[in-house]
């Protein structure tokens, strides 16, 4: 099976260095495996306010 020169350094470097794996596991699950609260997210959603043309204007 075909495998890119980029795919063989992957691989071969995360056989070396195992503590990256693991720490890209750790850091996904900070940021992408989460639970979303939908009604947090309408209040924020509702929350904005509309921003002006041109913000420097006084009123």
């Amino acid at each position: 099976m075909y495998q890119s020169e980029f795919t063989r350094f992957i691989n071969g470097f995360l056989q070396q260095h195992p503590e990256v794996d693991t720490e890209r596991r750790e850091l996904r699950l900070t940021w992408w495996d989460r639970q979303v609260d939908l009604d947090a997210l309408a209040r924020y959603r509702d929350s904005k306010v509309p921003q002006k043309p041109y913000v420097y204007q006084p009123e």
